[in-house]
């Protein structure tokens, strides 16, 4: 009864771990992308040292900081909206 009243409903186990298994192939997946994306983008097919050389390095230092900029806008974004829908959802048939 507590989701009545703005609180959330307590998950059993089971569904917890269903949620932290989602959330683990989420950012699994997120890694990732970011190490496919970022190493085409900065490391070449030919490279010849063991090492990243400094402008390998800066590049996968911008490319990592931009990714999670971009991922963070997106997910405020995506919450917001969500958190619009519930509003607009929440207040049909209530003359809203």
């Amino acid at each position: 009864m507590s989701f009545l009243f703005g609180g959330r409903p307590q998950l059993s186990s089971a569904e917890k771990i269903a949620a932290a298994e989602t959330e683990i192939e989420m950012v699994s997946d997120m890694f990732n992308r970011l190490t496919q994306s970022c190493a085409k983008k900065c490391i070449p097919p030919d490279y010849r040292e063991g090492d990243l050389n400094k402008g390998e390095s800066v590049c996968l230092d911008r490319c990592v900081s931009k990714f999670f900029e971009v991922n963070m806008k997106v997910s405020e974004k995506m919450q917001n909206e969500a958190a619009g829908k519930q509003g607009i959802s929440g207040g049909i048939g209530y003359g809203i």
